[in-house]
């Protein structure tokens, strides 16, 4: 079984849901302290003049002291308002603007939670059905895991495996440089990193904008084009 581990993105972008579709089980990993004005409660879209747009999930209270499963959005109906209303401008030239409009129409319509942790796993499951990739997931902080109160970053990963019968690690290549592949080794599991080509594709009018959200892709290609590159021209890498 190969695992994914990562705390819980706000509609990420498409190197999440790359590693989604390459791992057997995925871990939404909600134990560590809360990090103010990270990807988990904000991410960006086209600006509609240049560049890049913030959209982002408000929390009541944003401090280091939260576990991430603690984080609540302070309102989750006005920032489905927030998003829908900086995607607008999409409108005039975007494809699949309707199909991408109605996603998150109907996923805030159906929030019955103002948790950051439930509210981006909705977010998530919603762009894989959508995408059509499976997006079994289970959430850290309700699995139960005898887990140490402090463990250095790159020592969740290994020990969660172990723990969960995994046999294999997959991971972003950028945080390469966290792990210890020794640390895998001696728990009988392999490390591996998933590398996701550049996706360069025609905004309209806009400057393209690489890293940004997946809403921004799906607004501009196909379900089936953004597939394809998710599951087929990624490039996987074995470590150990």
């Amino acid at each position: 079984m190969k695992l994914g581990i990562m705390q819980p993105y706000f509609f990420p972008y498409i190197g999440y849901f790359s590693l989604i579709a390459h791992t057997d089980q995925w871990i939404v990993f909600d134990i560590t302290q809360y990090t103010p004005k990270t990807w988990m409660n904000r991410n960006r879209v086209l600006h509609p003049e240049q560049g890049w747009n913030y959209i982002s999930a408000p929390l009541l209270h944003s401090s280091n002291s939260l576990a991430i499963y603690e984080a609540r959005v302070q309102d989750v109906a006005a920032t489905g308002k927030s998003v829908l209303g900086k995607l607008s401008h999409y409108r005039k030239q975007a494809p699949y603007y309707a199909a991408v409009i109605k996603l998150v129409s109907e996923t805030f319509a159906a929030m019955r939670t103002d948790s950051l942790v439930q509210v981006n796993v909705a977010c998530m499951a919603a762009v894989c059905n959508y995408l059509d990739i499976p997006f079994r997931h289970q959430i850290c902080s309700e699995l139960g895991l005898p887990l140490p109160r402090e463990l250095h970053p790159g020592g969740w990963a290994p020990l969660i495996c172990s723990l969960l019968g995994a046999d294999a690690y997959l991971n972003p290549p950028g945080g390469r440089d966290l792990f210890d592949a020794n640390e895998f080794s001696a728990m009988g599991v392999s490390l591996e990193f998933l590398k996701v080509p550049e996706f360069v594709y025609p905004t309209g009018s806009y400057g393209f904008e690489a890293g940004l959200s997946i809403l921004d892709v799906m607004m501009w290609n196909s379900p089936d084009a953004i597939k394809d590159v998710i599951v087929n021209r990624s490039e996987l890498l074995r470590v150990n």
